[in-house]
């Protein structure tokens, strides 16, 4: 191989980690959610991650979470919450509402349907 193959391949390598690096673990925001007439509502931005990623509730209180996608990315697509058993399409340029309550404190993930968008409801 000639010096200019191992430097593509060098580059290309580089690439790869800075994409897992920055899809796993990258600096997420953290939001508190608001709790005004009894519902904590956030809204979480859907644009090449989530926006904030982490968002701190309180158990046993219901949860509005508005899902705000502004990009046709076809991995943003749908999100799920796997440990509710929620599923929901997240269409291009349109918010969309998901209404639940934590049962219990603890760390429940959600992601996009492909896996490569992580983000977390933190319930005390």
């Amino acid at each position: 191989m000639s010096p200019g193959d191992w430097m593509l391949i060098a580059a290309a390598a580089g690439a790869i980690v800075f994409v897992n690096w920055y899809f796993l673990f990258g600096k997420k925001t953290v939001r508190v959610a608001s709790a005004a007439s009894g519902v904590q509502d956030v809204t979480i931005t859907v644009e090449g991650g989530y926006d904030p990623a982490i968002v701190e509730v309180k158990a046993g209180q219901p949860v509005r979470l508005t899902f705000d996608r502004r990009e046709t990315n076809p991995c943003s697509e749908e999100v799920i919450l796997g440990t509710l058993g929620i599923r929901r399409e997240l269409p291009a340029f349109e918010k969309t509402t998901i209404e639940f309550t934590l049962p219990a404190p603890g760390r429940y993930e959600f992601t996009c349907g492909m896996g490569m968008l992580h983000g977390a409801l933190v319930a005390t």
